[in-house]
């Protein structure tokens, strides 16, 4: 089952190398802090605080570290009874509907988290990109202010529990922050933010950062790094049920294959490794391969698009926990496989596995079979995952428990079994009576 996707190894930061040009990492900046101008006197390595920015005054966040268990810190993001006042003031600003409150609430408050996220993503909406992005630096450097001085960002010992909503901002603000990164055109940067998010609560992963980490880890061409991510980690959450890591290792090999300095013998071994893979792939997920074509504006072969295992009815048969994933992984990496020479791959392998198809390789039906048992409904995790891509075709596949709730951008779809620490008083009603 999908809900299976969990127990991993511990994940280190440690060993990830950015390489190229792309180097304002979270590793490679440790060991060089920036010089600050006067007003901002903390350390930070994550974002630079900017003299535009309001002047920095603590917002009442401060960080806890709960236990210390195998080697591994337990911590938790706090709130004052100031910040608390803030928070409810937002909340209502939020139930405003009005973007203005959230403004004026900033002014007053020019580092309070969950409006700066509510206010970045205002921004982004109305395409003005540079402030949005400033806004989810200003949060992150009001975050990384308040680290307790275990906290590590490399070491992979650092816990964060995502029931706690005080840290849920912090998870939001990271991927934020990634995503804008990747969109910048800074994929290894983007990649360690990834990590770094998965390291916090590898067990659940509760943004589902193992739907993303592959497209991160091939747009920075780290295949070896995905492979071996997809070694370490099979065991433990069943990587190959996910249709992008099936995919994206098959890549992964065909690229490696490709590279001009690799001797014949081992070029062609990895090559007939992808194959494999991608065939593999394709018989499990044959629902991916039509979307995938359409996107990258391919007109498919007669052969392939009326023949039943890839044509329409590939689409109509399969469970909506599975299209989900289909549609996500489609529509996020469709432009890796635009390259020529993938597509003719691709092209290659379709028709062997159509060939193994019509010659009723046995794997054919144990993947329809498995497809049946396994994509009954998608977790939680997935669907949080889903609404924070902002990828259309998948956000279209969210079953309706999940399109039919409000879903507020500061905190998407929280957990059922929240661990609350402090809430919000009832409003009173106008005319109430209020007792000295």
């Amino acid at each position: 089952m999908l809900e299976n996707l969990e127990q991993p190894n511990g994940l280190s930061l440690q060993n990830v190398d950015c390489g190229g040009s792309d180097r304002r990492s979270v590793l490679h900046v440790e060991h060089r802090p920036r010089q600050r101008n006067r007003q901002f006197h903390r350390t930070t390595w994550m974002t630079s605080p900017k003299d535009s920015w309001p002047r920095f005054s603590r917002p009442g966040i401060s960080m806890t570290l709960l236990q210390t268990k195998d080697g591994v810190h337990y911590f938790t993001f706090e709130h004052n009874r100031d910040y608390q006042q803030i928070q409810f003031k937002f909340l209502d600003a939020v139930e405003s509907m009005d973007p203005n409150n959230i403004v004026a609430l900033l002014q007053l408050n020019p580092y309070h988290i969950d409006s700066l996220l509510q206010l970045s993503d205002v921004c982004r909406i109305q395409e003005d990109q540079e402030m949005a992005q400033d806004l989810i630096e200003r949060a992150l450097y009001s975050f990384e202010c308040a680290f307790h001085p275990l906290f590590s960002l490399t070491s992979g010992t650092s816990r964060l529990d995502y029931l706690r909503p005080e840290n849920r901002a912090f998870y939001l603000t990271l991927y934020k922050h990634m995503m804008f990164l990747e969109k910048r055109g800074c994929p290894r940067t983007a990649l360690e933010y990834c990590k770094l998010i998965l390291s916090l609560d590898p067990d659940s992963d509760p943004l589902c950062m193992l739907l993303l980490i592959d497209f991160l880890t091939l747009r920075s061409r780290e295949y070896q790094s995905l492979l071996q991510l997809y070694q370490d980690w099979e065991e433990h959450r069943n990587l190959s049920q996910l249709p992008n890591f099936s995919f994206s290792t098959a890549l992964c090999y065909f690229h490696l294959s490709q590279q001009e300095d690799m001797d014949p013998e081992e070029s062609e071994k990895l090559r007939r490794k992808a194959d494999q893979l991608l065939q593999d792939a394709l018989i499990m997920f044959p629902g991916v391969l039509m979307p995938l074509l359409d996107l990258c504006t391919v007109q498919p072969d007669s052969t392939v698009s009326s023949h039943a295992f890839f044509g329409p009815k590939s689409q109509i048969g399969q469970l909506p926990a599975l299209a989900e994933l289909i549609t996500l992984y489609v529509g996020r990496t469709y432009n890796l496989w635009r390259e020529a020479a993938v597509m003719l791959w691709l092209e290659d392998s379709v028709k062997e596995v159509l060939r193994r198809v019509d010659a009723k390789d046995p794997i054919v039906e144990d993947c329809q079979n498995k497809r049946k048992q396994r994509y009954q409904s998608a977790p939680r995790n997935i669907h949080r995952h889903v609404l924070l891509s902002e990828i259309k075709g998948a956000t279209s596949s969210l079953p309706l428990e999940v399109t039919t709730q409000p879903v507020m951008s500061f905190d998407p779809l929280p957990p059922l079994d929240s661990v609350i620490s402090y809430t919000r008083p009832q409003r009173q009603r106008v005319g109430a009576w209020v007792h000295g």
